[in-house]
């Protein structure tokens, strides 16, 4: 029997007066010259610590230039740009002071930073590059109380600190010491597939509770001595928001870089865990799969593959894996397997998977690879994330039990409702989004999903995402897309057919991948356009499509699909920057594709 309520319960008690500034004067405290962070040297091959103290430091330096630029306690901060060291010095800076941290995609358009100025007051803005600075200056006219915008590669935050230097450090100090649990900490505006960003408000409590929290719930990942990550995804999400706290909440070591650098940064900074979204993930296992090449060495990653996912399997069955599994196992490791984690650093031992489901037959590679994968999930409004798996205690295919001092409830539609002190305040300056969304302190998510007997969750698909075909079968697109995304081929899916006689789906060519997989089979190089009516790679496709509903009953199975010759890219509108994708556009760019699935 499932249940309809869950909760964990915690030891974290939320002290009214507990604050992000309070987090970092403890981990100083207690760790003093230990390395909190490690920076990447100009060739990108040493990293070199950086101690509780020196963040502090210069955390400290950087918050006195606010101060001297006027910034007061509540007046909104904007940071635009890439996942950098400079982006976490100067997030705290603005807490250290009192201020608000508003995050902007570094991909956003001035229309976009237009409206998260305005509707966020935003006074500052500090940006990466020249590029971003020239976005924001055309969003300007208009927004008369942003008044100076400061560039991180022009040395934005030696000039705070110059700025700065007069500043007592008992001004900052005092500051921060009157910072409260229920005071904004950041408005952190939603990418949304739909309509205008709505601004989430996350207090300095949020975060303090969470991390808490994720410390109590995943010791082994992020609170060892010997625990650190490498941050990639973007510090406009809140994930990474939330991610860069704990790790000073923890003491865990942290590095920045961007997915450009990814592979080699692995290699050298050598995470303990990894924090990705499900695409990275493919992505590893497609690439891993296209450098095997052809012939023998193909076969013998397929069947390594195969053995992995096998060996995974059974450690979830009653006496585990068999002896001759067991040395299978060894071999495939010994030939293939330690190569690819290699690949991953070396060192890594959790994964920690989020943003939408991973797959059950991935959850299996990984683990079986040597990497224990922690699938999770949460949202904005969640301050990330609500629920995890736990290390020694993962169901594949679910999402885990709430985290501790977290609750979750299904109410009689499927929708998933959240309640704890993680749990925002509002939607900035939308009372009515507030109140269709907070129900007496539980927030509607707007997900579908269920719970096992064991509270752990699964999560089914999205309230507004249900398609309800002509002969009234209620069918997930989720499932099915993340199953056939897995396939190398495949970039994008939207899974169609409301109110038609049956599912269909649009599919989007993976421009990098192709070249490798023709390669692979002797074919002539082809364009994605070529590609895209190719015999050989739509008879590939079929068969991805046939193992995609293996997962569904007939009612709910693709049966046909429509290749398009252009992908799903945040640059032309489709995807938002957490690489959602944009189904209304979708539907609306391709309603002549759609209706030709019909015909």
């Amino acid at each position: 029997m499932s249940l309809t309520i869950a909760s964990t319960p915690t030891d974290v008690v939320l002290d009214p007066d507990a604050s992000i500034p309070g987090i970092l004067a403890a981990r100083v405290a207690k760790s003093g010259e230990k390395p909190l962070f490690e920076r990447k040297s100009a060739l990108g091959e040493v990293w070199t610590p950086v101690s509780a103290n020196a963040f502090d430091a210069e955390v400290l330096a950087v918050a006195k230039g606010l101060v001297a630029e006027g910034i007061a306690p509540g007046d909104r901060v904007a940071i635009m740009g890439r996942t950098s060291y400079e982006w976490t010095v100067l997030d705290f800076a603005v807490w250290a002071v009192g201020a608000v941290s508003v995050p902007v995609y570094e991909t956003s358009s001035a229309e976009q930073v237009r409206w998260i100025a305005s509707d966020a007051g935003v006074r500052l803005a500090v940006v990466e590059t020249a590029a971003h600075a020239a976005v924001v200056g055309q969003a300007q006219p208009g927004l008369p109380g942003l008044t100076k915008v400061l560039v991180l590669d022009e040395d934005a935050l030696g000039k705070l600190t110059a700025a700065g230097a007069e500043v007592p450090d008992d001004e900052v100090r005092a500051r921060s010491a009157t910072v409260r649990a229920d005071d904004l900490a950041t408005i952190i505006y939603t990418s949304g597939t739909t309509g205008r960003p709505k601004g989430a408000e996350l207090t300095h409590g949020n975060f303090v509770f969470l991390t808490a929290s994720g410390a109590e719930g995943l010791k082994p990942v992020c609170a060892m001595p010997h625990s650190r990550t490498l941050l990639f995804m973007p510090l406009a999400h809140v994930f990474a928001r939330f991610i860069q706290v704990l790790c000073v909440h923890t003491g865990a070591v942290l590095g920045h870089t961007d997915t450009a650098n990814l592979v080699a940064d692995l290699g050298t900074f050598r995470p303990t865990f990894i924090l990705a979204v499900p695409r990275v993930f493919e992505k590893v296992y497609n690439s891993a799969e296209q450098k095997a090449g052809a012939g023998t060495k193909l076969k013998l990653f397929r069947w390594a593959a195969k053995t992995a996912i096998v060996y995974s399997r059974a450690l979830d069955e009653a006496g585990g894996p068999s002896a001759g599994l067991k040395a299978q196992h060894k071999l495939a490791d010994r030939l293939v397997l330690h190569k690819l984690r290699a690949a991953l650093g070396g060192a890594a031992e959790f994964a920690v998977s989020g943003g939408a489901p991973l797959g059950e037959r991935l959850s299996h590679f990984y683990r079986g690879l040597g990497l224990n994968v922690l699938e999770g999930y949460g949202l904005t409004e969640t301050t990330a994330p609500s629920s995890v798996n736990r290390p020694g205690k993962v169901k594949v295919g679910t999402v885990g039990p709430p985290f501790p001092g977290v609750s979750f409830r299904i109410a009689e539609d499927g929708e998933i409702e959240i309640f704890g002190p993680h749990v925002f305040r509002g939607y900035h300056n939308n009372a009515e989004a507030t109140a269709d969304s907070l129900v007496d302190g539980w927030f509607r998510t707007g997900d579908l999903g269920s719970l096992d007997d064991d509270g752990y969750l699964t999560i089914t698909g999205r309230k507004k995402e249900i398609i309800v075909t002509a002969g009234g079968k209620n069918v997930a697109p989720a499932l099915l897309e993340d199953r056939l995304r897995g396939h190398p081929l495949v970039s994008q899916v939207v899974v169609v057919g409301d109110q038609k006689p049956f599912i269909g789906a649009l599919v989007t060519l993976d421009a990098e991948m192709l070249p490798g997989w023709l390669s692979a089979r002797s074919l002539t190089q082809l364009t994605v356009e070529q590609a895209a009516v190719h015999p050989d790679v739509l008879a590939a496709l079929d068969k991805a499509v046939e193992r995609a509903n293996e997962a569904v009953s007939r009612a709910e199975s693709i049966r046909k699909i429509r290749v398009l010759t252009t992908d799903f890219t945040e640059a032309n509108g489709f995807l938002t920057p957490s690489l959602k994708v944009k189904r209304n556009e979708v539907h609306k760019a391709y309603a002549s594709e759609i209706e030709a699935l019909y015909a």
